[in-house]
């Protein structure tokens, strides 16, 4: 039962309460007034004057009728006055709905009235605000700092291409290796500061012809899903690269329904809930190669679309990764 049904309701049973109160105090006094005769003041314009008990009749019916009204306007006001109060909830509820879905710019800016509605709307936009400069300040920073670093990057890689051409020396193998590693984590900060709802653009597309065009192959059946192309992409090429860095043996990928599940032998992982984490890899925060955020910036692109991630360890070792998109 809602919130403004329970309060017409309330309204309404109050008035038939109070009218009730009233029409049994007007029965009472009829039935326990001294039972004196009762005549008319002129005879001759009113010879059969009315019994007590004939009163005590017509003030039951016209109770009856007074109540059934009061109900009804009790109903029908009740119900438009508490939608009245109620409406700044409508607002907010509204704007929380809009922040559950990454949108912190919707302000509720409710006017026209001081109470505890009006504060709650205030407090909130207030958080609002406060929580839209966090995140855009978070995203600012790892996107400038993924800017600053690439252009340094690419230079020592390129300075490192013409060293080795000139000579062949195994410190600049490793070198290049440490560089190249560098600008992929670059990157990748760079990609998981760009993946939120703001920015992605939804459209109705299969999973399948996703995994297909990155030149993977596996059991693709039709997944028709709504997403963002391209952070779909790199949701797949996160999962496969994930897959062939830290497991063993052949990949399997699958799509159906609107899921994509990508499994891979390998080593017995104890809590693979955690390997979402930034910077967390299979074996631990400094074991196994890669950067430790593919699985990161998969969680992250789930997250902006809706949908759900689930890691579950596979028997014998290994890892199996289930994604679960909205359908169109």
């Amino acid at each position: 039962m809602s919130a403004r049904l329970r309060l017409t309701l309330s309204y309404a049973a109050f008035l038939v309460a109070a009218g009730l109160v009233i029409a049994v105090a007007v029965w009472v006094i009829i039935h326990e007034f001294p039972n004196y005769p009762l005549t008319a003041s002129n005879p001759r314009d009113d010879p059969t004057a009315p019994s007590r008990q004939e009163l005590l009749d017509l003030t039951v019916k016209a109770s009856t009728v007074m109540l059934v009204a009061l109900a009804a306007i009790g109903l029908t006001g009740g119900w438009f006055l508490a939608g009245w109060i109620l409406r700044p909830l409508t607002d907010i509820n509204e704007a929380a709905r809009l922040a559950a879905t990454g949108k912190l710019d919707h302000r509720i800016r409710l006017a026209g009235r001081s109470d505890e509605f009006k504060a709650l709307a205030d407090n909130f936009d207030h958080m609002l605000e406060r929580l839209d400069d966090a995140f855009t300040s978070q995203e600012r920073f790892a996107a400038n700092a993924s800017h600053e670093l690439r252009t340094p990057l690419t230079v020592t890689a390129t300075m490192l291409d013409v060293a080795r051409a000139e000579e062949d020396s195994e410190l600049l193998q490793r070198l290049q290796r440490t560089n190249a590693r560098a600008i992929s984590l670059t990157e990748a900060l760079l990609r998981l500061a760009d993946a939120n709802a703001v920015t992605a653009a939804f459209e109705p597309l299969d999973l399948a012809e996703v995994v297909r065009e990155l030149g993977v192959d596996g059991d693709l059946r039709p997944a028709p899903v709504l997403g963002d192309p391209e952070l779909l992409t790199q949701l797949v090429e996160n999962l496969v690269r994930n897959a062939h860095q830290h497991g063993t043996g052949d990949i399997q990928v699958s799509t159906a329904g609107s899921t994509l599940r990508v499994e891979n032998a390998g080593p017995v992982i104890e809590a693979p809930e955690r390997l979402v984490e930034p910077f967390l890899r299979g074996g631990g925060r400094t074991a196994g190669g890669g950067h430790g955020l593919g699985l990161a910036l998969v969680a992250r692109i789930t997250e902006v679309h809706g949908g759900t991630l689930e890691l579950l360890p596979r028997s014998g070792g290994g890892l199996i990764v289930t994604v679960t998109l909205p359908k169109p």
